[in-house]
């Protein structure tokens, strides 16, 4: 026999001004089953829970509605108010009726009619609810922090300082990220390798964190307590146990003609090397691709001149395993090129670089040692022209998105010119200026009154070359649209942030969901930031959006102490909303028919395969059945079963047969 408590929230005036609640109230207490049927003001609030507990107590209600706001913020409210009442928890159902009828409509007889409605099908799906109980699921109390900018330096440090095991895999030879090619930083012009390094040394040498750099994560298995992942070392050709980081290979190596990538293609590096001088770990590696070794059989210099015999030219790839317990993605992101751009010259011009590249040219470990010249010759470039948002806010380009960075960084280098070249002039052409942050609008004003610095509201149309110099076309928008022309020696393209490369596979390997822009998506914007739509796996960083320096190291905190969180208990206790096989007979009655339909649908791999054998132990059939730790109850199982032996508990079809019948 049910007995069903409505309990109706006018949420202020957010339900009350729309709808009607008293009248709710009252005609869902004529529902079948339902004993006790009353309004308030504000359910959520104590008074309002301790109502809920009282009418559960004194009527020995057997199931509850609460008609309010979204489930998606107070459900779990309500559900602990039920279990201190002594209810099971997942007998409380909410009937939404902020989002789906006071928020979209009008004051109107309509509109209470519509919530009664909504109370209703609720109403009867909790008369057929059945208690459910938290899966227990055991907890391997080591992280996986993918990444070594400094997001990832950042959740890798917060999680081993508190007492867990990390692993830290970056592809780079070593850890920093773009951070560790900046010169200075926004908006306290600090440099930026001297806040960067301590942490790269202190993160390679704490005794909780395994590092893997060079290496690539192979494949990822398993759920959250119970990852298992597969990591690529790659080959360095250097045994880094015996490699002392003299650096006389990198000295005597006669292949020095080959573009680094650390100086944005700037300079150039030899074939064994080491990305920068503060690299962790400082241990060179070759580049097969461009060793003459590698490519002619020939040379072995490096070999020759090693005093410790650390080179190993046969050195295979390593294919590592770890038990894993939870994952941090902090995979950054990657600027556009210059060839992204056809109207500033498809990439051709040398002194069209990007601002990464202005970042090498103007830090002191950069291809001129921090002394500004421009690319084509090394002359010092008298007038730059710095043009903010190129690609970014552009659908024309495919990328609708702000950076978010830009305006500040482009502030930064106006700044830096004048500093190193004091005669200099600089121009910036901008949309608008955006300076969200602490200490970034006075940033941005400081650049704009720097002497021989001046901001031109308009875009800039074309880039051509003209006796040696650049001819940059635009137009001022704030007088009336005047065409400017400026001979400038270099420009420099705040060129838009995107998701880093492959970061489109690796969201499939962690089967996390992503953006149109390969972005990874957090589970929800403003009450799961930093989580994805997979349990145990966290984002941070500009792998998931466009970020500054502080935000992702805000952002990477908050991983870190969402993993701390999963690893205080030694057993996981999660919501037991997952899918379930027929088993009410015996296993060899079950309904289902082995086709496996439901294990190449499931986006999780939650289905495995069962077998059903005889006393004699001969094979009867083979049947699926659900991991609980691996199901996130997404329902895909339940509509492809050709045999309906899927239900998903808390929504089985007799619930929701229910819902719709009562309408």
């Amino acid at each position: 026999m049910s007995r069903i408590g409505v309990f109706v929230c006018h949420c202020g005036e957010n339900i009350g001004a729309t709808v009607d609640c008293a009248a709710v109230a009252k005609s869902c207490g004529d529902l079948p089953g339902v004993v006790v049927s009353t309004d308030y003001k504000y359910m959520c609030s104590d008074p309002g829970q301790n109502m809920i507990k009282e009418a559960i107590r004194d009527q020995k209600l057997t199931g509850v509605v609460v008609a309010a706001c979204s489930p998606r913020m107070h459900e779990p409210t309500f559900r602990r108010a039920c279990a201190e009442a002594g209810l099971n928890p997942f007998l409380c159902e909410m009937a939404n009726l902020r989002e789906h009828c006071s928020w979209v409509h009008e004051r109107t007889p309509e509109t209470t009619d519509k919530a009664i409605d909504l109370v209703r099908v609720m109403a009867e799906k909790v008369r057929r609810n059945r208690p459910l109980y938290p899966i227990k699921v055991p907890v391997t109390k080591t992280a996986l922090v993918l990444g070594g900018g400094i997001a990832g330096i950042q959740a890798a440090l917060d999680i081993a300082n508190a007492g867990h095991k990390v692993v830290m895999v970056e592809r780079e030879p070593s850890i920093g990220g773009h951070m560790a090619q900046l010169s200075e930083t926004f908006p306290t012009l600090d440099c930026s390798q001297c806040i960067l390094t301590p942490r790269m040394v202190e993160a390679a040498r704490h005794p909780n964190i395994t590092l893997y750099t060079y290496s690539e994560l192979e494949s990822v298995e398993g759920f959250i307590g119970n990852f298992k992942v597969r990591i690529r070392k790659k080959a360095r050709s250097v045994d880094e146990k015996l490699c002392t980081g003299c650096g006389l290979c990198t000295q005597k190596c006669p292949n020095k003609r080959i573009p680094c990538e650390f100086n944005a293609q700037l300079g150039l590096r030899s074939a064994i090397y080491v990305p920068f001088p503060q690299a962790v770990p400082n241990k060179p590696v070759i580049d097969r691709e461009r060793c003459t070794f590698f490519l002619k059989g020939k040379c072995k210099v490096c070999e020759k001149v090693c005093p410790t015999k650390a080179i190993r030219y046969d050195q295979q790839d390593e294919i590592v395993e770890h038990d894993i317990g939870a994952i941090v993605a902090a995979t950054g992101y990657e600027v556009k090129g210059t060839d992204f751009f056809p109207e500033y010259g498809y990439g051709k011009y040398k002194d069209v670089i990007t601002g990464l590249q202005f970042e090498r040219l103007a830090s002191a470990s950069g291809p001129t040692q921090g002394v500004m010249k421009r690319p084509s010759d090394g002359k010092t470039p008298e007038t730059v022209v710095f043009i903010a948002c190129a690609g970014s806010r552009d659908p024309a380009k495919g990328i609708d998105y702000c950076s978010k960075i830009c305006c500040m960084y482009t502030a930064k280098h106006a700044m830096l010119y004048k500093h190193k070249v004091h005669s200099g002039k600089a121009y910036v052409f901008y949309m608008d200026i955006r300076a969200g942050g602490k200490m970034y609008e006075e940033f941005v004003r400081r650049a704009i009154e720097e002497d021989g610095v001046k901001y031109v509201r308009g875009r800039v149309a074309r880039i051509y070359e003209e006796d040696g110099q650049l001819i940059v076309k635009g137009a001022d928008t704030l007088l009336g649209g005047e065409p400017l022309e400026i001979k400038a020696d270099m420009v420099v393209l705040a060129s838009a942030m995107v998701a880093s490369p492959g970061a489109e596979q690796l969201a499939q390997t962690l089967k996390v969901s992503y953006d149109p822009y390969y972005f990874l998506s957090e589970a929800h914007p403003k009450l799961k930031p930093v989580e994805t739509n997979t349990a145990g796996i966290m984002v941070a960083g500009a792998c998931q959006a466009p970020k500054d320096i502080p935000e992702s190291v805000a952002q990477a905190s908050a991983a870190a102490a969402k993993v701390a969180g999963l690893f205080s208990q030694s057993e996981l206790s999660r919501e037991p909303i997952i899918a379930v096989v027929n088993r009410s007979a015996p296993p060899l009655f079950s309904t289902c028919v082995g086709c496996f339909l439901c294990e190449s649908a499931c986006p999780y791999k939650a289905i495995e395969r069962e077998e059903i054998r005889g006393r004699d132990g001969q094979l009867i059939k083979t049947v699926a059945k659900i991991n609980a730790g691996v199901c996130q109850g997404c329902g895909t199982c339940v509509a492809l079963c050709r045999s309906k032996s899927i239900d998903l508990q808390g929504y089985t079809n007799d619930q929701v047969f229910a819902e719709v019948m009562a309408l």
